[in-house]
Protein backbone atom coordinates (compact mmCIF):
# COMPACT_ATOMS: atom_id res chain seq x y z
CA UNK A 1 0.00 0.00 0.00
CA UNK A 2 2.90 2.39 -0.29
CA UNK A 3 3.08 3.51 3.38
CA UNK A 4 6.29 0.65 4.27
CA UNK A 5 9.50 1.83 1.92
CA UNK A 6 11.91 1.24 4.20
CA UNK A 7 10.54 -2.49 5.52
CA UNK A 8 9.80 -2.95 1.82
CA UNK A 9 13.25 -1.97 0.29
CA UNK A 10 15.27 -4.68 3.18
CA UNK A 11 12.20 -7.39 2.37
CA UNK A 12 13.89 -7.05 -0.96
CA UNK A 13 17.51 -6.41 0.17
CA UNK A 14 16.62 -10.13 1.82
CA UNK A 15 15.23 -11.83 -1.24
CA UNK A 16 18.44 -10.82 -3.13
CA UNK A 17 20.52 -12.56 -0.43
CA UNK A 18 19.09 -16.14 -0.90
CA UNK A 19 21.25 -18.85 -1.77
CA UNK A 20 18.40 -19.88 -4.77
CA UNK A 21 17.75 -16.84 -6.27
CA UNK A 22 13.68 -16.72 -7.62
CA UNK A 23 13.06 -16.71 -11.63
CA UNK A 24 10.65 -13.66 -11.34
CA UNK A 25 9.86 -11.50 -8.83
CA UNK A 26 6.38 -9.06 -8.56
CA UNK A 27 5.80 -6.25 -6.37
CA UNK A 28 2.12 -5.21 -6.29
CA UNK A 29 1.39 -1.25 -5.22
CA UNK A 30 -1.88 -2.03 -3.85
CA UNK A 31 -3.65 1.07 -4.98
CA UNK A 32 -0.35 3.64 -4.93
CA UNK A 33 2.33 3.95 -7.13
CA UNK A 34 5.81 2.50 -6.71
CA UNK A 35 9.47 3.38 -6.66
CA UNK A 36 11.59 1.69 -9.62
CA UNK A 37 13.70 -0.93 -7.73
CA UNK A 38 15.76 -1.51 -10.79
CA UNK A 39 16.22 -4.64 -13.10
CA UNK A 40 14.99 -7.99 -12.48
CA UNK A 41 11.55 -6.68 -10.65
CA UNK A 42 8.02 -6.29 -12.47
CA UNK A 43 5.83 -3.78 -10.99
CA UNK A 44 2.27 -3.70 -10.68
CA UNK A 45 0.53 -0.35 -10.02
CA UNK A 46 -2.87 -0.87 -8.90
CA UNK A 47 -5.53 2.24 -9.36
CA UNK A 48 -7.39 0.78 -5.94
CA UNK A 49 -7.15 -1.33 -3.05
CA UNK A 50 -7.78 -4.60 -3.87
CA UNK A 51 -7.52 -6.11 -0.45
CA UNK A 52 -4.94 -8.60 0.04
CA UNK A 53 -6.28 -11.47 -1.91
CA UNK A 54 -7.38 -9.40 -5.03
CA UNK A 55 -3.53 -7.92 -4.91
CA UNK A 56 -2.33 -11.25 -5.21
CA UNK A 57 -3.90 -12.56 -7.42
CA UNK A 58 -2.85 -9.91 -9.36
CA UNK A 59 0.52 -11.10 -9.28
CA UNK A 60 -0.14 -14.65 -9.74
CA UNK A 61 -1.76 -13.38 -12.83
CA UNK A 62 1.27 -11.69 -13.93
CA UNK A 63 3.21 -14.41 -13.03
CA UNK A 64 1.48 -17.03 -15.25
CA UNK A 65 1.85 -14.67 -17.93
CA UNK A 66 5.85 -14.81 -17.79
CA UNK A 67 6.05 -18.17 -17.30
CA UNK A 68 7.74 -20.91 -15.83
CA UNK A 69 6.84 -20.58 -12.28
CA UNK A 70 6.05 -23.66 -10.66
CA UNK A 71 5.78 -22.22 -7.53
CA UNK A 72 5.29 -18.39 -5.77
CA UNK A 73 6.26 -17.39 -2.44
CA UNK A 74 4.15 -15.04 -1.36
CA UNK A 75 5.69 -12.13 1.71
CA UNK A 76 4.45 -9.35 3.05
CA UNK A 77 6.36 -5.75 2.86
CA UNK A 78 6.78 -5.77 6.48
CA UNK A 79 8.57 -9.07 6.73
CA UNK A 80 11.60 -10.11 6.53
CA UNK A 81 13.57 -13.57 5.51
CA UNK A 82 16.76 -13.86 8.08
CA UNK A 83 18.30 -16.86 6.66
CA UNK A 84 19.57 -17.32 3.13
CA UNK A 85 18.45 -20.94 2.95
CA UNK A 86 14.74 -20.21 2.59
CA UNK A 87 14.24 -20.45 -1.05
CA UNK A 88 16.53 -23.58 -1.40
CA UNK A 89 14.37 -25.09 1.37
CA UNK A 90 10.97 -24.57 -0.33
CA UNK A 91 12.25 -25.62 -3.52
CA UNK A 92 13.34 -28.95 -2.01
CA UNK A 93 9.83 -29.92 0.21
CA UNK A 94 8.09 -29.14 -3.32
CA UNK A 95 10.55 -31.33 -5.19
CA UNK A 96 10.45 -34.32 -2.73
CA UNK A 97 6.32 -34.24 -2.68
CA UNK A 98 4.23 -33.99 -5.91
CA UNK A 99 0.98 -33.56 -3.77
CA UNK A 100 3.02 -30.71 -1.81
CA UNK A 101 -0.06 -27.67 -2.57
CA UNK A 102 0.91 -25.54 0.53
CA UNK A 103 3.82 -24.56 2.93
CA UNK A 104 3.59 -22.26 5.59
CA UNK A 105 6.06 -20.41 6.94
CA UNK A 106 6.52 -19.68 11.03
CA UNK A 107 5.89 -16.27 11.41
CA UNK A 108 8.24 -14.50 14.70
CA UNK A 109 9.16 -10.99 15.70
CA UNK A 110 12.63 -9.61 16.47
CA UNK A 111 13.26 -11.46 19.78
CA UNK A 112 11.80 -14.72 18.27
CA UNK A 113 8.78 -14.65 19.98
CA UNK A 114 5.42 -16.33 16.94
CA UNK A 115 2.08 -15.44 18.87
CA UNK A 116 -0.38 -18.62 19.12
CA UNK A 117 -2.43 -17.54 16.68
CA UNK A 118 0.25 -17.47 14.53
CA UNK A 119 0.84 -21.19 14.61
CA UNK A 120 -2.07 -22.94 12.27
CA UNK A 121 -3.63 -25.44 14.97
CA UNK A 122 -5.31 -25.35 18.03
CA UNK A 123 -2.58 -26.92 20.09
CA UNK A 124 -0.52 -23.85 19.61
CA UNK A 125 1.99 -24.43 22.64
CA UNK A 126 4.81 -25.30 20.51
CA UNK A 127 5.62 -22.85 17.28
CA UNK A 128 8.56 -25.50 16.57
CA UNK A 129 6.58 -28.48 15.93
CA UNK A 130 6.13 -29.04 12.25
CA UNK A 131 3.86 -31.00 10.03
CA UNK A 132 0.81 -31.49 8.09
CA UNK A 133 -1.83 -28.73 9.14
CA UNK A 134 -5.20 -27.33 7.84
CA UNK A 135 -4.26 -23.33 7.23
CA UNK A 136 -1.56 -21.15 6.70
CA UNK A 137 -0.47 -17.81 7.60
CA UNK A 138 -0.65 -15.06 5.00
CA UNK A 139 2.35 -13.53 5.58
CA UNK A 140 4.81 -15.77 4.55
CA UNK A 141 4.15 -19.00 2.63
CA UNK A 142 4.44 -20.88 -1.09
CA UNK A 143 1.64 -22.02 -3.62
CA UNK A 144 2.04 -24.60 -6.01
CA UNK A 145 0.63 -23.39 -9.20
CA UNK A 146 -0.46 -26.62 -9.94
CA UNK A 147 -2.74 -26.46 -6.78
CA UNK A 148 -3.11 -23.10 -7.47
CA UNK A 149 -4.71 -24.12 -11.20
CA UNK A 150 -7.13 -26.89 -9.71
CA UNK A 151 -8.13 -25.38 -6.61
CA UNK A 152 -8.85 -22.03 -7.68
CA UNK A 153 -6.98 -18.40 -7.07
CA UNK A 154 -7.85 -15.89 -3.73
CA UNK A 155 -11.46 -15.37 -2.98
CA UNK A 156 -10.71 -11.56 -3.63
CA UNK A 157 -14.17 -10.57 -2.74
CA UNK A 158 -12.94 -11.27 0.85
CA UNK A 159 -10.47 -8.20 0.56
CA UNK A 160 -9.16 -8.86 4.47
CA UNK A 161 -9.11 -11.86 7.09
CA UNK A 162 -9.88 -15.49 6.38
CA UNK A 163 -8.92 -15.59 2.35
CA UNK A 164 -6.01 -18.38 3.75
CA UNK A 165 -9.15 -20.27 4.96
CA UNK A 166 -10.91 -20.45 2.25
CA UNK A 167 -8.07 -21.00 -0.30
CA UNK A 168 -6.90 -23.76 2.75
CA UNK A 169 -10.13 -25.57 2.45
CA UNK A 170 -10.48 -25.47 -1.40
CA UNK A 171 -6.59 -27.42 -1.73
CA UNK A 172 -7.45 -29.55 1.35
CA UNK A 173 -10.73 -31.13 -0.49
CA UNK A 174 -8.64 -31.37 -3.92
CA UNK A 175 -6.30 -33.44 -2.59
CA UNK A 176 -3.40 -31.53 -2.43
CA UNK A 177 -0.94 -31.03 1.33
CA UNK A 178 -0.28 -28.48 3.72
CA UNK A 179 2.62 -28.40 5.44
CA UNK A 180 3.66 -25.94 8.35
CA UNK A 181 7.46 -25.93 8.43
CA UNK A 182 8.49 -23.31 11.22
CA UNK A 183 12.42 -23.59 10.18
CA UNK A 184 10.99 -21.65 7.45
CA UNK A 185 11.36 -17.91 9.11
CA UNK A 186 9.70 -14.83 8.21
CA UNK A 187 10.71 -11.90 11.26
CA UNK A 188 7.38 -9.77 11.20
CA UNK A 189 6.32 -7.48 13.76
CA UNK A 190 4.43 -7.83 16.46
CA UNK A 191 1.01 -6.22 15.65
CA UNK A 192 -2.70 -7.58 16.25
CA UNK A 193 -5.15 -7.82 13.37
CA UNK A 194 -7.93 -5.70 15.10
CA UNK A 195 -5.65 -3.03 14.15
CA UNK A 196 -7.41 -2.25 11.09
CA UNK A 197 -10.55 -0.42 11.49
CA UNK A 198 -12.32 -3.04 9.01
CA UNK A 199 -11.25 -6.47 11.23
CA UNK A 200 -14.14 -6.79 13.38
CA UNK A 201 -16.73 -6.67 10.56
CA UNK A 202 -14.71 -8.20 7.83
CA UNK A 203 -14.24 -11.48 10.36
CA UNK A 204 -17.61 -12.06 10.82
CA UNK A 205 -18.43 -11.68 7.33
CA UNK A 206 -15.81 -13.75 5.87
CA UNK A 207 -16.23 -16.54 8.38
CA UNK A 208 -20.30 -16.82 6.92
CA UNK A 209 -19.02 -16.85 3.62
CA UNK A 210 -16.60 -19.56 4.82
CA UNK A 211 -19.63 -21.86 5.70
CA UNK A 212 -21.86 -20.69 2.75
CA UNK A 213 -19.29 -21.36 0.52
CA UNK A 214 -17.93 -24.91 1.72
CA UNK A 215 -19.26 -26.56 4.50
CA UNK A 216 -21.57 -29.41 4.29
CA UNK A 217 -25.39 -28.31 5.25
CA UNK A 218 -24.80 -29.79 8.88
CA UNK A 219 -21.73 -28.44 9.68
CA UNK A 220 -22.69 -24.56 8.99
CA UNK A 221 -24.99 -23.92 11.92
CA UNK A 222 -22.08 -25.91 14.41
CA UNK A 223 -19.40 -23.62 12.88
CA UNK A 224 -20.84 -20.47 13.03
CA UNK A 225 -22.22 -21.44 16.36
CA UNK A 226 -18.65 -21.99 17.94
CA UNK A 227 -17.46 -18.84 16.23
CA UNK A 228 -19.99 -17.01 17.99
CA UNK A 229 -19.22 -18.01 21.50
CA UNK A 230 -15.81 -17.97 21.14
CA UNK A 231 -16.34 -13.88 19.81
CA UNK A 232 -18.61 -12.94 22.81
CA UNK A 233 -16.13 -14.69 24.92
CA UNK A 234 -13.63 -12.96 23.63
CA UNK A 235 -14.24 -9.41 22.99
CA UNK A 236 -13.98 -6.64 24.85
CA UNK A 237 -14.91 -3.49 22.85
CA UNK A 238 -18.36 -3.02 22.59
CA UNK A 239 -17.52 -1.02 19.28
CA UNK A 240 -15.78 -4.04 18.11
CA UNK A 241 -19.30 -6.21 18.93
CA UNK A 242 -21.54 -3.96 17.42
CA UNK A 243 -18.75 -4.18 14.21
CA UNK A 244 -18.99 -7.74 14.17
CA UNK A 245 -22.93 -8.03 14.47
CA UNK A 246 -22.50 -5.93 11.50
CA UNK A 247 -20.86 -8.26 9.61
CA UNK A 248 -22.42 -11.43 10.50
CA UNK A 249 -25.65 -9.97 8.93
CA UNK A 250 -23.85 -8.97 5.91
CA UNK A 251 -22.59 -12.39 5.67
CA UNK A 252 -25.91 -13.63 5.64
CA UNK A 253 -27.84 -11.23 3.65
CA UNK A 254 -24.65 -11.06 0.76
CA UNK A 255 -24.18 -13.36 -2.37
CA UNK A 256 -21.46 -15.36 -0.57
CA UNK A 257 -20.16 -16.39 -4.38
CA UNK A 258 -20.28 -19.82 -5.64
CA UNK A 259 -20.71 -22.55 -3.28
CA UNK A 260 -19.15 -26.17 -3.47
CA UNK A 261 -19.52 -27.94 -0.18
CA UNK A 262 -16.42 -30.20 0.88
CA UNK A 263 -16.41 -33.85 0.44
CA UNK A 264 -17.17 -35.50 3.91
CA UNK A 265 -13.66 -37.45 3.25
CA UNK A 266 -11.75 -33.75 3.75
CA UNK A 267 -13.85 -33.46 7.24
CA UNK A 268 -12.76 -36.55 8.18
CA UNK A 269 -9.24 -35.37 6.62
CA UNK A 270 -9.20 -32.41 8.58
CA UNK A 271 -10.73 -33.86 12.03
CA UNK A 272 -7.86 -36.31 11.68
CA UNK A 273 -5.24 -33.22 11.28
CA UNK A 274 -6.70 -32.21 14.42
CA UNK A 275 -9.08 -29.50 12.92
CA UNK A 276 -12.49 -30.29 11.74
CA UNK A 277 -13.83 -27.54 10.31
CA UNK A 278 -16.04 -26.34 13.04
CA UNK A 279 -13.20 -24.34 14.39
Amino acid sequence: MGNRPRELEALLASVAKQEVAPERIVVVGNGTGLPDFGDGIVRVELEENLGCPGGRNVAISRLRQLGEVDVVIELDDDGLLVDAGVFGQVRHLYAADPAMGIIGFRIADERGETQRRHVPRLRATDPMRRGLVTSFLGGGHALSMRMLDEAGDWPADFFFTHEETDLAWRALDAGWKILYEPSLLLQHPKTSPARHAVYYRMTARNRVWLARRHLPWPLIPAYLGTWTLLTLARTRSLDGLRAWSGGFLEGIRQPAGGRRPMRWRTVYRMARLGRPPVI
